[in-house]
């Protein structure tokens, strides 16, 4: 798992750092192809090699129904998907996140609704995880096919750290409130915090809503119910991370620490942090920066903590539950023919699987426990897989679950209240006043 990259280049969510240093498409076919499907993704190894794999197989397959790939970098993709799209010029297949920016596609009758077709094609939903499917789906219709990986953001802690001042990790909140203080005593950060990068500190939002409220908190601002972050629950998380950062739970100067270093993860395995949040990409970081602290048994994970009295169940998680495809509404219909062949038999193969394993990844399909169990990496694999199968709700990221316009109000303002300039009522008001968008 030495390979695995970190969330810029995994995800490319928000951070929208470049996958590589190309700025340009590379390939041989636009939307405007005369004959066969087009498909547009990201490129940067070795995600890109595994998906022009699976479109070469699936093309050796059947020469009669062909795909051609178009590959960007991330920040290019962005701009040209969306101007494609506008324009009515989009690619048969396109590749994104889900969430906020499906929806507007969906909302303006640019991607094909395949709810009918998941119906008619039982077997290809079924094998996925079901908690995929809510970032696909639009008021009840689904409007693209899960694919790739599980991204789950996993609460990581450093056993020497907690060996060396005997102490326990925190199961409950109020656990965690109690260890601050013993853990600064002993000249230990209590947690890693990469704050500058912002999406960082949206992670301990997006969990604290969860465990006091319950999924519905978020899923009222989705909806875009108004003055849906006024909710008691959503000011009690606020106000509780208010708290943390004034108990010094994280290192000092964690707003001008940025997670694209990996700085943040440096503190952990070198014992300056006991613990961090951070995405199930950050094994292989540490894996392969943090000498044998991995190798050694010293890198601990599990499920964020249990607010006392919560609402939320603590099987839940939040992060990415997949990439997403979608096909394009101006497509022939030859060409919406071909990429529905592509997503029942060219998705997520026997070798795609594998091959997103080797990475370090857990692939969005039930049923890999024996292929994960054969890997080095098989404990993490398989916690990994046990977090995302037995989540009874996986939440989306919300910079990715929201709009663009609303995303960037939210990281401006979690930045403000993670440096106190702000309360959580000024919170609650800036972000109501973007909801909808």
């Amino acid at each position: 798992m030495a390979n695995q990259l970190s969330r810029r280049t995994v995800l490319g969510l928000a951070a929208g750092v470049p996958l590589s240093l190309a700025l340009g498409s590379c390939g041989t076919s636009g939307p405007g192809a005369s004959s066969g499907a087009t498909y547009w993704f990201l490129n940067g190894q070795p995600q890109e090699g595994i998906r022009t794999g699976a479109v070469d197989r699936f093309n050796k397959a059947d020469p009669s129904e062909k795909i051609s790939p178009t590959t960007f970098q991330n920040d290019a993709y962005k701009t040209k998907i969306k101007t494609a799209i506008g324009a009515g010029q989009a690619p048969t297949i396109i590749w994104g996140w889900g969430g906020g920016t499906l929806r507007t596609y969906v909302k303006a009758g640019q991607v094909e609704d395949l709810t009918s077709w998941f119906d008619q094609n039982a077997k290809v939903k079924g094998r996925l995880f079901p908690t995929a499917f809510s970032a696909a789906t639009v008021d009840g219709k689904i409007y693209a096919l899960p694919c790739e990986t599980v991204q789950p953001i996993i609460m990581y802690y450093n056993k020497r750290v907690f060996d060396s001042v005997g102490a326990r990790p925190p199961q409950t909140w109020g656990e965690v409130m109690d260890l601050v203080p013993k853990l600064n005593a002993k000249g230990i950060a209590p947690f890693s915090l990469g704050g500058q990068s912002r999406w960082t500190n949206m992670m301990w939002l997006e969990f604290l809503f969860d465990r006091i409220g319950g999924p519905e908190v978020f899923q009222a601002v989705f909806d875009g119910q108004k003055d849906a972050w006024s909710n008691p629950a959503a000011i009690e998380a606020l106000t509780k991370v208010q708290d943390l950062v004034r108990a010094d739970g994280f290192i000092k100067g964690f707003s001008s620490i940025t997670a694209d270093s990996n700085a943040d993860q440096a503190l952990l395995y070198t014992g300056k942090a006991a613990m961090m949040l951070h995405g199930s990409w950050s094994y292989g970081i540490q894996q392969s920066q943090g000498g044998d602290f991995v190798s050694s048994g010293s890198l601990g994970f599990m499920n964020f903590p249990a607010v006392d009295g919560g609402k939320g169940d603590p099987s839940d998680t939040v992060g990415n539950p997949a990439q997403y495809l979608s096909i394009s509404s101006k497509a022939t219909d030859e060409q919406k023919k071909i990429a529905k062949d592509f997503f029942a038999k060219g998705v997520l193969d026997d070798e795609e699987i594998k091959q997103w394993i080797g990475t370090g990844g857990v692939p969005v399909v039930k049923g890999t426990q024996d292929l994960l169990a054969k890997d080095r990496n098989a404990e993490f694999l398989k916690f990994t897989y046990d977090i995302a199968s037995n989540a009874k709700v996986f939440a989306q990221s919300w910079d990715q679950a929201l709009s663009p316009t609303a995303a960037e109000t939210l990281l401006d303002n979690i930045s403000k209240l993670f440096q106190l300039s702000i309360t959580p009522q000024q919170f609650a008001t800036n972000l109501n006043a973007v909801i909808g968008q």
